[in-house]
This record gives C-alpha cells, sequence and structure tokens, in this order.
C-alpha cells in the first residue's frame, strides 16, 4: 500500500511517503522552495517523494491531509462570533483566508494530483502528532501527549498507543484541551511581547529564559490557572489572540508585565531593560516547564505506562523535556525528530496505515534522515565553475582528516552528508560544525556565520556511549538526546573546555550520536577526540539567519560563499577560499538584522 501524507496551509508545509507500512521519504517543503517556514502546499515536495519512489499520482492507494479542514473552520467562525463585537475588524480577513485554499484541499489535492477525491482521507491535527510522536519510535506501550497552539479544536491531547502482539498498533484518545486553552498560544504570546517573530523566535525566548530570573512567575500565574489532572486555563481578559490576528496580548498584559520589546530594538539582558525582558523570558519558561511536569505526572498516574511519546510544537522545548525526563515518574521520554507540523505529514501517513486500514505494524527506522540525498559532485562542480580550489581526498579517512585538522586550526566547517533531515534541527547531515572550546568560538558564529543576537547558544554533539563523562544525563537521557530533544547540565569539571557550547547557566541542548545511525558523523566525533582529548564538536544548522537549513550542495556551496565558513566538504570532496578564510568572502552580504532568523519552539502560534 502506498500512502501520502501531506501538511500545509498553516506552516512548515511538509510531504512524506509510507509504501507497504515503511516511510521511503519525507520533505518540508521550505528545503526545496528555500522559502522559511513554507506554508503552501506542498508541491515539491509531493512532486520529490513521488520521483524518489517512481511512482505515479495514480499508483497512490491514499492521499492524507493531516487535519480536518472543516472542523477547523467551525472553530475559526465559532471563536470569532463569540468574540463579537471585539472580533468585527479581523473576522472578514480571518474568513477570507480560511475559504480559501484551506477548506477546500480535497479538490486541490485531486486537482493537483489528478486522483480521485475518493483517495483522499483526513486524519485529526492532534492525531497525527500523536501517531508521529508513538508510531516512528522503539516503544511498544507508551503515554502519548501532544501539546501546540491550536489543531482544529485541540491545543493539547493525553492518549495511550500498542503496539500489539498480534501486529496490530491502537492510538486511544483518553481526554484533550479545546483552544482558546493553548500552552503553545501562551508562550506564543510572551514570543511577540518579546520582540520576536511568533512561529520562529520562540527558540529566542528559551535561550533568553537562561539569562534572567523568574521574578514574575506569580505574574505569569495569574494568566494561565491549574486545573485538575495537570490542566489549565487561560484568563483571556490577558490576551487578544481570539479576538484579532495584529496581537496577541492585551493591554491588561501589558500593565502586568510592563512595555513589549519592538521587534528591531537591540536586547541586551545586562541592562536594566534587556534583564526586564529576560526576567519574563525566564518566568514564562519556568511556568511552562511546570505546567507540562504536573501534566506528565497526571498521565504516568493514569495509563501506568513507564514511557511517554511527546508531540506537537511544544516538544521543541528542550528545557521543559529534560525536567519532565527527571521528575515526571516515566522511565523514558521519546520526542521525534519533526515533533511539530512538518511531521504530521509523516503521521498522518502512517496512522491512516495503522489505523484506518488496519494493517500490521513494522518498526519504522529510527533515524531523521528521509530528505534528498547531497551530491558532492554538484559542489565539485559549481566551486570549479567560481575558480575556488577543490580537493578530493583519497578515501574516507583523508576526508576525515582533513576535517579535524581544520577543527584543531580552530576553522569552522559546513559538513554535508548523506540524506536531509526531516525537523527543524541540523544531526549531522546539514551542519555546521566547529571546536566546542572557546566563548570566542561561540561568538564568531553568532557574529560572522548565524548573524543572530549574542545570547542563542549553541549545541554539542558526542557520541553517545561517552556522553554521560560530558554531561549530566538522567535515566533515558541518552535516548532523548538523539533527535537534540533535550536540555542538560554540562559537568563541572568539563565547562572551560567546553565553553562553546556552554549556555549561560551551565546546560547545552545535547545531541547524541549513535554509529548505527550516522556511522560518518560519529567516526568524526572519535577522530576529533583523538586529536583534541574531547569527542565533541560544536554543531549548528547549516543555514544563515532567516533562510531553510540548506539541502543541495549548491545551496551550501550559496551559504559558504555569503558568510565566514571556512571549509566545506560533501562527500570527497573539500573547498577552501581563495585568501584569508577567518575572513568573510568579498561577495559576502552585510550581516542580517539581528532579530531574523531562528527555530520554534512552539510551532502552532498565530490565530486563524
Amino acid at each position: 500500500m502506498k500512502i501520502l501524507g501531506v501538511s500545509a496551509h498553516y506552516h512548515d508545509s511538509a510531504a512524506a511517503l509510507v509504501v507497504d507500512g515503511l516511510p521511503v521519504c519525507a520533505v518540508q517543503e521550505e528545503r526545496l522552495s528555500r522559502k522559511k517556514n513554507d506554508a503552501a502546499f506542498p508541491l515539491r515536495a509531493i512532486e520529490w517523494c513521488l520521483e524518489q519512489a517512481k511512482l505515479e499520482p495514480d499508483q497512490l492507494d491514499a492521499v492524507v491531509f493531516y487535519e480536518k479542514p472543516m472542523l477547523k473552520f467551525e472553530r475559526i467562525l465559532t471563536t470569532a462570533l463569540r468574540a463579537f463585537p471585539r472580533s468585527w475588524k479581523s473576522f472578514p480577513q480571518a474568513m477570507k483566508n480560511t475559504l480559501g485554499e484551506k477548506l477546500w484541499v480535497k479538490g486541490i489535492i485531486a486537482s493537483h494530483l489528478g486522483v480521485s477525491g475518493s483517495k483522499v482521507l483526513f486524519t485529526e491535527h492532534h492525531q497525527s502528532h500523536a501517531a508521529a510522536a508513538f508510531l516512528t519510535q522503539p516503544t511498544s506501550r507508551a503515554a502519548i501527549l501532544t501539546a501546540d497552539g491550536v489543531g482544529e479544536w485541540a491545543t493539547l491531547s493525553v492518549g495511550l498507543g500498542e503496539k500489539k502482539a498480534d501486529g496490530g498498533a491502537s492510538i486511544q484518545l483518553l481526554r484533550e484541551l479545546h483552544f482558546p486553552d493553548s500552552l503553545g498560544m501562551l508562550y506564543s504570546t510572551f514570543t511577540a511581547f518579546l520582540g520576536f517573530e511568533v512561529n520562529e523566535g520562540e527558540y529566542k525566548v528559551m535561550g533568553l529564559a537562561s539569562y534572567g530570573t523568574p521574578r514574575f512567575v506569580d505574574e505569569v500565574r495569574r494568566v494561565i490557572r491549574p486545573a485538575a489532572r495537570g490542566a489549565f486555563s487561560l484568563d483571556l481578559d490577558y490576551f487578544d489572540f481570539h479576538t484579532t490576528a495584529k496581537r496577541s496580548y492585551s493591554e491588561r498584559f501589558v500593565s502586568l508585565f510592563g512595555a513589549p520589546r519592538a521587534p528591531h530594538e537591540p536586547l541586551d539582558p545586562t541592562t536594566p531593560e534587556g534583564r526586564r525582558y529576560a526576567d519574563v523570558a525566564a518566568s514564562v519558561q519556568r511556568v511552562l516547564e511546570d505546567t507540562l511536569v504536573e501534566l506528565a505526572r497526571a498521565v504516568r498516574e493514569e495509563t501506568g505506562a513507564t514511557d511517554l511519546c511527546f508531540g506537537g510544537g511544544v516538544a521543541l522545548n528542550g528545557v521543559a523535556n529534560g525536567r519532565i525526563l527527571r521528575e515526571s515518574g516515566f522511565e523514558r521520554l521519546f520526542v521525534p525528530c519533526a515533533p511539530g507540523d512538518a511531521g504530521c505529514a509523516l503521521g498522518a501517513a502512517l496512522y491512516a496505515d495503522r489505523v484506518h486500514f488496519g494493517r500490521p505494524h513494522l518498526e519504522v527506522p529510527d533515524h531523521p534522515y528521509w530528505g534528498p540525498e547531497i551530491d558532492a559532485e554538484e559542489l565539485a562542480r559549481v566551486a570549479r565553475e567560481d575558480s575556488l580550489p577543490v580537493d578530493e581526498a583519497a578515501d574516507e579517512d583523508a576526508v576525515l582528516d582533513v576535517v579535524v585538522d581544520a577543527l584543531a586550526a580552530e576553522k569552522i566547517v559546513g559538513w554535508m552528508d548523506g540524506r536531509a533531515e526531516l525537523g527543524p534541527r541540523a544531526l549531522g547531515s546539514r551542519s555546521i560544525l566547529a571546536a566546542p572550546h572557546t566563548v570566542a568560538m561561540k561568538d564568531r558564529l553568532n557574529r560572522e556565520i548565524k548573524y543572530r543576537e549574542e545570547f542563542r547558544p549553541f549545541a554539542p554533539a558526542v557520541p553517545i556511549e561517552v556522553a554521560d563523562t560530558y554531561f549530566e544525563l538522567p535515566p533515558g537521557g541518552a535516548r532523548l538526546g538523539t533527535f537534540m530533544s533535550g536540555v542538560f547540565p554540562v559537568r563541572p569539571e568539563w565547562r572551560e573546555r567546553l565553553a562553546a557550547v556552554t549556555h549561560v547557566d551551565g546546560t547545552a541542548r545535547v545531541q547524541t550520536v549513535d554509529r548505527a545511525t550516522a556511522p560518518r558523523f560519529h567516526a568524526l566525533l572519535e577522530r576529533y577526540g583523538r586529536r583534541s582529548g574531547i569527542p565533541i564538536v560544536l554543531n549548528t544548522s547549516f543555514n544563515l539567519a532567516g533562510e531553510p537549513i540548506v539541502t543541495r550542495a549548491v545551496e551550501g556551496y550559496s551559504t559558504f560563499r555569503r558568510c565566514g565558513i571556512d571549509l566545506l566538504v560533501a562527500g570527497r570532496y573539500v573547498v577552501g577560499k581563495r585568501g584569508a578564510t577567518r575572513e568573510r568572502s568579498n561577495d559576502a552580504p552585510p550581516p542580517p538584522n539581528a532579530t531574523a532568523g531562528g527555530g520554534a519552539i512552539m510551532e502552532e502560534g498565530a490565530t486563524c
């Protein structure tokens, strides 16, 4: 059976193909269109998936959309009417947005692909999240928690997943929380208040929180009230996201927390105003963590499960994930490589296969590498056309030696290897690598490569078998680190030698690398360890601020030419720069505005 999963029309559109019960490929539209957070119907991603599997659209047995548009339209319409007359200005635009292609998805899919409308199926949004969180992970029975901004009506769901001895799989919904009560909307509101772009700057809030003290916790708890079994409700007097798309917080919110930060206003946590913003960030981060831990404890008691699978955009908050693992009572916490909307394309396809069609469950390969393969020859060709030096190493050992030499010399390396990752994080396939030892390296990367705020941290990549030597990992922490999904303390004795990847609060968002999953990247870490004494490198996504992670070699080359990366590697090809490699190339543009770029802790954040 051949099933195509599709997510679209909100943000992070994607397509995924499941053939005979196993994923074949999956990719976000932004990686092909080169438009950050591309929400358009993912025609490029669909075409690539079909080409990858050598399929024609009429050979598909089903095309599954990741949510139910009519149910979502009901929520938007009902919410607007409930908020009338305050919502009257935003109502026409909301209807225009929804009554366009977002509502008539079945016809759009049928017309674009030429498939019968009878083949187009729909899952509910949080069913897609739950399937992506549970069916892709190596656990046979687990509680399932999903949390985001909003799907159709649900903003949070609790369920139980089982992979049975007879080969069947089930996902049982136990309860859910409905809009407007939403952890995603809460965090996104503070993201906007702090001057960052919603669905883009939530990572920045988490990074900024480490510079502050949570002195506004009591104020945050006035806007989110606890309820039974770990649930909560928002005091809507402090929010405007349910009445208008222009601003998510109300004047009462401003009276409580002070003046908001203008998006282009410099942010320095050492100034009085910067400290206030950092303290607000620390406070909402603390309340988010406390709420999730309390909720996870309730789910643990309710289900009796020892494993928890966590999906939805909120699951990208690695600091909260670390606390859930340590404090909730679950033995293992699984977060998929793409817990947000992009992963819903894969989740929808798997849900249809296992639940709708009732096909036997097959274990999904435990890796994130479902995207396009790198073409090393393309890199060599474009570099030679540009008259840059291209070296072809004799063998694999020679390539690794060149990279290790560069890292040891404090050079920055663009590393492209194998198939691209699905999800928002570079996990050793499309990465920028550097030595992790000095604060100067962190500052240089932020200033000359990523063109972003100085307070933003970087991640360490470490072989999974020695991760506990350098980081304080709770039981299950090494597994959580495989997709860079947890933040853990750096052991005090290593912090000085890992200064580039140790955040101001002594923690790091750790990536644990398994030899079986990423053999080449694992070998590089081991080889660098033999040279430096520490088998850890700084790993950050291969992109500039405001751009998607690179997919093709030519995109990696373009990024290489526009920033301070010293060396570019794909396959056996190594490309350097003419002249002094520590300087930005002459054709590099000036750094973009410092507020641009970033990732998303919570994928769903905007109203309507």
